[in-house]
Parts: C-alpha cells; sequence; structure tokens
C-alpha cells in the first residue's frame, strides 16, 4: 500500500467528507467540541503505535453543574500518520470516520478497551 499524501486544504475537504457521512445519531449529539487538525502529535506513543486522532475534554458523564463557560473540547485529527495508512481517498476518509467515532467515543466516556471491541 501507498501513502496518499495531501495538501493541507485538500485534507480538510476530506475531512468535511468524512464528517458528514458520520451517524447522524453521533454528530448531533456533539456539543462544544472543536475538530482541528495537526501534521503529527507533538509527543511518542512508542514505535507500534501510530496515533491518528486524539480527544482532549471533559467526558459527557463526567461533567456537572460548574461546567460551564468552558473552552471547547478538541478531537485532533493527525494528517501525516492518517496519510501513512491510507492508499487512496475513500481508505482516507474511512480512516477519519473510525477516528472520529472512536474520538466521539471518548467523549461519551467510553474508554479504549470498549471502543476497541467495538471495532474502533
Amino acid at each position: 500500500m501507498f501513502a496518499i499524501v495531501m495538501k493541507r486544504s485538500e485534507f480538510e475537504n476530506v475531512v468535511e467528507r468524512a464528517l458528514s457521512g458520520l451517524p447522524q445519531e453521533f454528530s448531533e449529539k456533539l456539543e462544544n467540541v472543536e475538530i482541528t487538525i495537526e501534521d503529527k502529535p507533538s509527543f511518542s506513543m512508542g514505535k507500534k503505535s501510530l496515533l491518528l486522532g486524539l480527544y482532549q475534554g471533559v467526558p459527557l458523564g463526567g461533567r456537572g453543574s460548574y461546567y460551564a463557560g468552558v473552552l471547547p473540547d478538541k478531537i485532533t485529527l493527525y494528517q501525516k500518520n492518517i496519510e501513512a495508512v491510507s492508499g487512496d481517498e475513500a481508505e482516507m476518509i474511512e480512516e477519519i470516520q473510525k477516528t472520529l467515532l472512536h474520538e466521539i467515543g471518548h467523549y461519551f466516556g467510553i474508554s479504549d478497551k470498549k471502543l476497541r471491541q467495538l471495532g474502533y
């Protein structure tokens, strides 16, 4: 498999297409979440791990009455890593959707272990 490489603007368009293809029951329940794109993570997850996305925020179940006026939660997609595992645009959209669903799972408070069991 050959990796696909895109300009940031092209990648952003693919992310938009991937987002529009997510199940509505997930996407319509997202509140105060920003989706960002970076080239690569600024930290290392080890040689065997290729981090495609990261959720940063307070999961819904952890929000109490104090949760007001806060900055948005953030889902970051790592473009270069997603490109590295994608052979073409269709595979890239699939990887982005799978990554977004995984990170959205964290937003809903689902653990990595459970998300892996669910196929994300």
